[in-house]
Protein backbone atom coordinates (compact mmCIF):
# COMPACT_ATOMS: atom_id res chain seq x y z
CA UNK A 1 0.00 0.00 0.00
CA UNK A 2 1.49 3.60 -0.77
CA UNK A 3 0.78 5.81 1.56
CA UNK A 4 1.30 9.77 2.56
CA UNK A 5 1.15 10.73 6.04
CA UNK A 6 1.15 14.18 6.41
CA UNK A 7 3.04 15.81 9.62
CA UNK A 8 5.07 12.93 8.98
CA UNK A 9 8.19 14.35 11.32
CA UNK A 10 5.96 15.06 14.03
CA UNK A 11 6.10 12.44 16.87
CA UNK A 12 2.43 10.72 15.63
CA UNK A 13 4.08 10.94 12.09
CA UNK A 14 7.33 9.45 12.41
CA UNK A 15 6.03 6.79 14.89
CA UNK A 16 3.31 5.46 12.50
CA UNK A 17 5.84 5.81 9.61
CA UNK A 18 8.76 3.66 11.19
CA UNK A 19 5.24 1.05 12.01
CA UNK A 20 3.61 1.30 8.68
CA UNK A 21 7.09 0.65 6.73
CA UNK A 22 8.15 -2.38 9.43
CA UNK A 23 4.38 -3.95 8.33
CA UNK A 24 5.63 -3.27 4.64
CA UNK A 25 3.61 -0.07 3.21
CA UNK A 26 5.64 2.35 1.10
CA UNK A 27 5.40 5.69 2.99
CA UNK A 28 5.87 9.23 1.75
CA UNK A 29 5.90 12.01 4.27
CA UNK A 30 5.32 15.76 3.66
CA UNK A 31 6.03 18.37 6.74
CA UNK A 32 6.39 22.00 7.25
CA UNK A 33 9.40 21.44 9.94
CA UNK A 34 7.89 23.90 11.96
CA UNK A 35 7.75 21.93 15.51
CA UNK A 36 11.09 22.30 17.24
CA UNK A 37 12.19 18.66 17.14
CA UNK A 38 10.89 17.60 14.18
CA UNK A 39 14.01 17.86 12.03
CA UNK A 40 15.34 15.15 14.61
CA UNK A 41 13.54 12.53 12.95
CA UNK A 42 14.19 13.52 9.11
CA UNK A 43 17.84 11.34 9.02
CA UNK A 44 16.11 8.11 10.58
CA UNK A 45 13.12 8.74 8.14
CA UNK A 46 15.36 8.68 5.29
CA UNK A 47 17.28 5.92 6.59
CA UNK A 48 13.76 3.62 6.45
CA UNK A 49 12.75 4.30 2.96
CA UNK A 50 10.58 6.95 3.71
CA UNK A 51 10.25 9.95 1.06
CA UNK A 52 10.30 13.27 2.20
CA UNK A 53 8.56 16.38 1.08
CA UNK A 54 8.95 19.66 2.45
CA UNK A 55 6.26 22.06 2.69
CA UNK A 56 3.26 23.85 4.01
CA UNK A 57 -0.33 22.15 3.64
CA UNK A 58 -1.67 25.24 3.73
CA UNK A 59 -0.37 25.94 0.19
CA UNK A 60 -2.57 24.04 -1.92
CA UNK A 61 0.29 23.71 -4.94
CA UNK A 62 2.76 22.20 -2.33
CA UNK A 63 0.95 18.97 -2.56
CA UNK A 64 1.16 19.35 -6.44
CA UNK A 65 4.18 17.51 -6.80
CA UNK A 66 2.97 14.66 -4.53
CA UNK A 67 3.21 11.02 -6.06
CA UNK A 68 -0.09 9.59 -6.43
CA UNK A 69 -0.96 7.45 -3.03
CA UNK A 70 -3.49 4.76 -1.96
CA UNK A 71 -4.39 6.18 0.94
CA UNK A 72 -3.58 9.39 2.79
CA UNK A 73 -2.95 9.80 6.52
CA UNK A 74 -3.63 12.83 8.09
CA UNK A 75 -1.60 13.65 11.46
CA UNK A 76 -0.65 16.97 10.77
CA UNK A 77 -1.99 19.82 13.33
CA UNK A 78 -1.57 22.68 15.87
CA UNK A 79 -2.48 20.27 19.04
CA UNK A 80 -3.64 22.50 21.63
CA UNK A 81 -6.59 23.09 23.19
CA UNK A 82 -5.50 26.79 23.87
CA UNK A 83 -4.17 26.90 20.36
CA UNK A 84 -5.58 30.40 19.07
CA UNK A 85 -6.39 31.70 22.76
CA UNK A 86 -3.09 31.80 24.29
CA UNK A 87 -1.42 34.43 22.62
CA UNK A 88 1.32 32.38 20.89
CA UNK A 89 -0.53 31.49 18.10
CA UNK A 90 -3.46 33.14 16.11
CA UNK A 91 -6.55 31.87 15.84
CA UNK A 92 -6.27 32.44 12.14
CA UNK A 93 -3.22 30.29 12.07
CA UNK A 94 -5.15 27.59 13.95
CA UNK A 95 -8.20 27.25 11.45
CA UNK A 96 -5.21 27.20 8.55
CA UNK A 97 -3.21 24.42 9.79
CA UNK A 98 -5.94 22.56 11.00
CA UNK A 99 -8.86 22.81 8.73
CA UNK A 100 -8.06 24.45 5.29
CA UNK A 101 -4.72 22.36 5.41
CA UNK A 102 -7.75 19.17 5.62
CA UNK A 103 -9.26 20.62 2.83
CA UNK A 104 -6.44 20.74 0.82
CA UNK A 105 -5.24 17.02 2.01
CA UNK A 106 -9.43 16.28 0.69
CA UNK A 107 -8.18 18.16 -2.36
CA UNK A 108 -5.63 15.55 -3.02
CA UNK A 109 -7.72 12.42 -1.91
CA UNK A 110 -9.74 13.38 -4.78
CA UNK A 111 -7.33 14.14 -7.81
CA UNK A 112 -5.64 11.11 -7.08
CA UNK A 113 -9.11 9.15 -5.60
CA UNK A 114 -7.02 7.95 -2.72
CA UNK A 115 -8.85 7.02 0.96
CA UNK A 116 -8.29 9.90 3.80
CA UNK A 117 -7.93 8.87 7.32
CA UNK A 118 -8.00 11.75 9.90
CA UNK A 119 -6.40 11.43 12.87
CA UNK A 120 -9.23 13.66 15.29
CA UNK A 121 -9.25 14.16 18.72
CA UNK A 122 -11.50 13.43 22.06
CA UNK A 123 -11.66 17.61 22.14
CA UNK A 124 -14.52 17.33 19.43
CA UNK A 125 -16.51 16.27 22.32
CA UNK A 126 -18.76 18.99 24.55
CA UNK A 127 -16.76 20.84 26.84
CA UNK A 128 -19.58 22.54 29.15
CA UNK A 129 -21.44 18.69 29.84
CA UNK A 130 -17.90 17.39 30.41
CA UNK A 131 -16.50 20.43 32.48
CA UNK A 132 -19.75 19.75 34.82
CA UNK A 133 -19.49 16.02 35.32
CA UNK A 134 -20.13 14.97 38.84
CA UNK A 135 -16.85 13.78 39.78
CA UNK A 136 -15.29 12.52 43.11
CA UNK A 137 -11.64 11.75 44.34
CA UNK A 138 -10.45 8.80 44.49
CA UNK A 139 -6.78 7.74 45.21
CA UNK A 140 -5.36 10.68 43.95
CA UNK A 141 -7.76 10.56 40.88
CA UNK A 142 -11.20 12.29 39.86
CA UNK A 143 -13.58 9.99 38.95
CA UNK A 144 -17.28 9.89 38.08
CA UNK A 145 -19.50 9.97 40.90
CA UNK A 146 -20.86 6.64 42.07
CA UNK A 147 -24.73 6.37 41.41
CA UNK A 148 -25.11 9.56 39.86
CA UNK A 149 -26.87 10.30 36.63
CA UNK A 150 -24.32 11.02 33.74
CA UNK A 151 -25.05 12.77 30.55
CA UNK A 152 -26.16 10.96 27.72
CA UNK A 153 -23.09 9.06 26.37
CA UNK A 154 -20.61 9.06 29.31
CA UNK A 155 -20.58 6.02 31.88
CA UNK A 156 -17.71 4.80 34.03
CA UNK A 157 -16.09 3.12 31.05
CA UNK A 158 -15.62 6.62 29.31
CA UNK A 159 -17.04 9.24 26.77
CA UNK A 160 -18.49 7.22 23.37
CA UNK A 161 -19.10 8.80 20.13
CA UNK A 162 -23.05 9.81 21.03
CA UNK A 163 -21.57 12.16 23.54
CA UNK A 164 -22.54 15.74 22.66
CA UNK A 165 -20.26 17.85 19.97
CA UNK A 166 -21.87 21.03 20.31
CA UNK A 167 -20.32 23.81 20.89
CA UNK A 168 -18.26 24.81 22.80
CA UNK A 169 -15.41 22.49 21.98
CA UNK A 170 -12.81 25.01 21.38
CA UNK A 171 -11.32 26.61 18.50
CA UNK A 172 -8.98 23.41 18.26
CA UNK A 173 -11.43 21.17 19.06
CA UNK A 174 -13.89 22.89 16.19
CA UNK A 175 -11.19 22.72 13.22
CA UNK A 176 -11.27 19.23 13.80
CA UNK A 177 -15.00 18.35 14.02
CA UNK A 178 -15.56 20.69 11.02
CA UNK A 179 -12.33 18.91 9.53
CA UNK A 180 -14.54 15.60 10.51
CA UNK A 181 -17.74 16.88 8.35
CA UNK A 182 -15.99 17.79 5.66
CA UNK A 183 -13.77 14.51 5.46
CA UNK A 184 -17.38 12.62 5.25
CA UNK A 185 -18.60 15.11 2.79
CA UNK A 186 -16.06 14.77 0.95
CA UNK A 187 -16.04 10.22 0.75
CA UNK A 188 -19.90 10.80 0.15
CA UNK A 189 -19.61 13.22 -2.88
CA UNK A 190 -16.64 11.78 -4.53
CA UNK A 191 -16.58 8.01 -3.57
CA UNK A 192 -13.89 8.02 -1.38
CA UNK A 193 -13.09 5.99 1.78
CA UNK A 194 -12.62 7.56 4.94
CA UNK A 195 -12.45 7.13 8.51
CA UNK A 196 -12.32 9.63 11.39
CA UNK A 197 -10.49 8.07 14.37
CA UNK A 198 -10.80 10.26 17.34
CA UNK A 199 -7.78 9.60 19.99
CA UNK A 200 -7.05 10.26 23.21
CA UNK A 201 -3.89 11.21 24.44
CA UNK A 202 -0.94 9.54 22.41
CA UNK A 203 1.87 8.96 24.15
CA UNK A 204 5.57 7.76 23.74
CA UNK A 205 9.52 8.02 23.18
CA UNK A 206 10.30 10.74 21.69
CA UNK A 207 7.05 13.02 22.04
CA UNK A 208 8.20 16.97 21.89
CA UNK A 209 8.39 18.03 25.02
CA UNK A 210 5.59 20.79 25.63
CA UNK A 211 2.79 19.86 27.47
CA UNK A 212 0.58 20.26 24.18
CA UNK A 213 2.35 18.12 22.67
CA UNK A 214 1.40 15.48 25.43
CA UNK A 215 1.22 15.68 29.08
CA UNK A 216 2.64 11.98 29.52
CA UNK A 217 5.90 13.40 27.78
CA UNK A 218 6.19 16.48 29.11
CA UNK A 219 5.74 15.65 32.85
CA UNK A 220 8.11 12.99 32.73
CA UNK A 221 10.81 14.97 30.93
CA UNK A 222 10.42 18.31 32.96
CA UNK A 223 10.90 16.07 36.19
CA UNK A 224 13.50 13.89 35.00
CA UNK A 225 15.22 17.40 34.07
CA UNK A 226 13.83 19.38 37.87
CA UNK A 227 11.94 22.14 35.83
CA UNK A 228 9.14 23.64 37.32
CA UNK A 229 6.20 21.84 37.41
CA UNK A 230 2.68 22.59 38.28
CA UNK A 231 -0.93 21.35 39.24
CA UNK A 232 -3.27 24.19 37.84
CA UNK A 233 -7.00 24.77 38.18
CA UNK A 234 -9.11 22.15 40.24
CA UNK A 235 -7.99 22.76 43.53
CA UNK A 236 -4.96 22.40 42.63
CA UNK A 237 -4.19 18.94 43.78
CA UNK A 238 -3.99 17.48 40.07
CA UNK A 239 -6.48 15.09 40.34
CA UNK A 240 -7.52 15.81 36.50
CA UNK A 241 -7.08 12.59 34.36
CA UNK A 242 -6.43 11.63 30.86
CA UNK A 243 -5.72 8.29 29.66
CA UNK A 244 -3.55 7.65 26.96
CA UNK A 245 -2.44 5.48 24.12
CA UNK A 246 0.90 4.76 22.21
CA UNK A 247 0.28 5.51 18.24
CA UNK A 248 2.00 2.18 17.13
CA UNK A 249 -1.11 0.72 18.62
CA UNK A 250 -2.92 2.44 15.74
CA UNK A 251 -1.09 0.70 13.06
CA UNK A 252 -3.24 -2.88 13.55
CA UNK A 253 -6.57 -0.21 12.63
CA UNK A 254 -5.04 1.69 10.01
CA UNK A 255 -4.04 -1.37 7.64
CA UNK A 256 -7.79 -2.92 8.62
CA UNK A 257 -9.08 0.70 7.33
CA UNK A 258 -6.91 0.30 3.98
CA UNK A 259 -8.50 -2.54 3.30
CA UNK A 260 -12.19 -2.36 4.32
CA UNK A 261 -15.27 -1.91 2.27
CA UNK A 262 -17.28 1.30 2.30
CA UNK A 263 -18.79 1.70 5.86
CA UNK A 264 -22.15 3.77 7.21
CA UNK A 265 -20.91 7.18 7.97
CA UNK A 266 -21.58 6.53 11.63
CA UNK A 267 -19.70 3.47 11.86
CA UNK A 268 -16.53 5.61 10.26
CA UNK A 269 -16.38 7.83 13.45
CA UNK A 270 -14.81 5.78 16.12
CA UNK A 271 -13.01 6.41 19.75
CA UNK A 272 -9.31 5.28 19.82
CA UNK A 273 -7.91 5.32 22.66
CA UNK A 274 -6.29 3.38 26.08
CA UNK A 275 -9.70 4.00 27.79
CA UNK A 276 -9.80 3.73 32.07
CA UNK A 277 -6.57 0.82 31.90
CA UNK A 278 -4.80 3.35 30.77
CA UNK A 279 -6.04 6.28 33.00
CA UNK A 280 -3.68 8.18 35.69
CA UNK A 281 -4.36 12.04 36.94
CA UNK A 282 -1.56 14.04 37.66
CA UNK A 283 -0.88 13.22 41.09
CA UNK A 284 -0.45 9.82 40.20
CA UNK A 285 1.77 10.27 37.27
CA UNK A 286 3.33 12.36 39.88
CA UNK A 287 3.67 9.10 42.05
CA UNK A 288 5.27 7.39 39.71
CA UNK A 289 8.16 10.13 38.56
CA UNK A 290 8.81 10.00 42.10
CA UNK A 291 9.70 5.98 42.48
CA UNK A 292 11.17 6.47 39.03
CA UNK A 293 13.61 9.53 39.31
CA UNK A 294 13.16 10.93 42.72
CA UNK A 295 12.15 13.73 44.62
CA UNK A 296 10.59 16.77 43.13
CA UNK A 297 8.26 19.61 44.12
CA UNK A 298 5.05 20.15 41.90
CA UNK A 299 3.79 23.55 43.06
CA UNK A 300 -0.40 24.36 42.74
CA UNK A 301 -2.09 26.63 40.74
CA UNK A 302 -5.87 26.72 42.16
CA UNK A 303 -7.32 29.33 39.69
CA UNK A 304 -8.74 27.33 36.20
CA UNK A 305 -7.78 27.40 32.38
CA UNK A 306 -10.03 27.80 29.36
CA UNK A 307 -11.25 24.70 28.42
CA UNK A 308 -10.38 22.45 31.34
CA UNK A 309 -12.11 19.37 32.17
CA UNK A 310 -11.49 17.28 35.48
CA UNK A 311 -11.94 13.95 33.91
CA UNK A 312 -11.48 12.73 30.24
CA UNK A 313 -11.19 8.71 29.16
CA UNK A 314 -12.35 7.47 26.13
CA UNK A 315 -14.42 4.44 25.51
CA UNK A 316 -13.35 2.69 22.67
CA UNK A 317 -15.68 -0.24 22.65
CA UNK A 318 -17.34 0.63 19.28
CA UNK A 319 -13.74 0.13 17.83
CA UNK A 320 -13.71 -3.07 19.37
CA UNK A 321 -16.64 -4.11 18.22
CA UNK A 322 -16.33 -2.44 14.55
CA UNK A 323 -12.76 -2.70 13.71
CA UNK A 324 -11.84 -5.60 16.51
CA UNK A 325 -9.57 -3.73 18.15
CA UNK A 326 -8.23 -2.97 21.24
CA UNK A 327 -4.66 -1.19 22.73
CA UNK A 328 -1.90 -3.84 22.97
CA UNK A 329 0.77 -1.08 24.94
CA UNK A 330 0.16 -0.89 29.06
CA UNK A 331 0.19 2.45 30.41
CA UNK A 332 3.30 0.99 32.46
CA UNK A 333 5.17 0.21 29.31
CA UNK A 334 4.48 3.64 27.46
CA UNK A 335 5.73 5.42 30.93
CA UNK A 336 8.76 3.19 30.81
CA UNK A 337 9.71 4.00 27.17
CA UNK A 338 9.13 7.75 28.08
CA UNK A 339 11.51 7.80 31.33
CA UNK A 340 14.21 5.93 29.30
CA UNK A 341 14.17 7.91 26.20
CA UNK A 342 14.19 10.74 28.59
CA UNK A 343 17.29 9.71 30.61
CA UNK A 344 19.03 8.86 27.02
CA UNK A 345 18.42 12.54 25.44
CA UNK A 346 18.77 14.94 28.48
CA UNK A 347 18.61 17.60 25.93
CA UNK A 348 15.58 16.95 25.08
CA UNK A 349 13.53 19.61 26.37
CA UNK A 350 15.88 22.16 25.26
CA UNK A 351 15.27 21.01 21.48
CA UNK A 352 11.97 20.28 21.40
CA UNK A 353 11.05 22.78 23.78
CA UNK A 354 13.25 25.66 23.66
CA UNK A 355 12.43 28.14 25.82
Amino acid sequence: MRILLSGVCGFVGTTLARALVAHGHAVTGFDNFIRPGSESNRAELKRLGVKLFHGDLRSASDLETLPEVNFVIDAAANPSVLAGVDGRTSSRQLVEHNLAGTVNLLEFCKAHRAGFILLSTSRVYSIAPLAALPVEAKHGAFRPKPRTKLPPGVTAAGVDETFSTLAPVSLYGATKLASEALALEYGETFGLPVFLNRCGVLAGAGQFGRADQGIFAYWLNAWRRQRPLKYIGFGGHGHQVRDCLHPRDLVAVLERQFAAPKLAAADRIVNFAGGAPSAMSLRQLTDWCADRFGPHTVAADPQPRPFDIPWMILDSAKAARVWNWQPTTPVAAILDEIAAHAEAHPEWLELSAPL
